[in-house]
Order: structure tokens, then sequence, then C-alpha cells
């Protein structure tokens, strides 16, 4: 599943809304491990551009 959402965020990545409710799902499907993970590549991959929405996510989902 990391790799589907990984696919997906790319995907989405040019709108905040859906980036936003597709990282929610993602965080929900990943396990526990790979959280961390998920985490940690979303800020490399686009922390530039949605380092608060992804925080934010992340903080209220975990």
């Amino acid at each position: 599943m990391f790799e589907l959402s990984k696919s997906i965020l790319e995907k989405v990545s040019f709108d905040k809304t859906l980036f936003r409710k597709e990282l929610k799902k993602a965080i929900k499907w990943a396990k526990p491990n790979e959280k961390t993970l998920l985490k940690v590549w979303c800020l490399a991959t686009f922390g530039h551009q949605y380092a608060e929405e992804i925080m934010e996510v992340f903080k209220n989902t975990a």
C-alpha cells in the first residue's frame, strides 16, 4: 500500500484539497511502521509545497 499511496499522492499533488484528502486515506491504510516512512517521504517530496498540511494531517490522524 505504501507504493500505491505514493503514486496517488504524486498524481493529486496539483490540488491542495485532493492531496490532503488522499493523505488522510493513505495514513489510514498504512501499517504502523509505514506511517513514519510515509511522513518522511511526503515531507521530502512535497514539503516545499505542503509542509503545513502534511504536519497537520499527521498530527490529527496519528
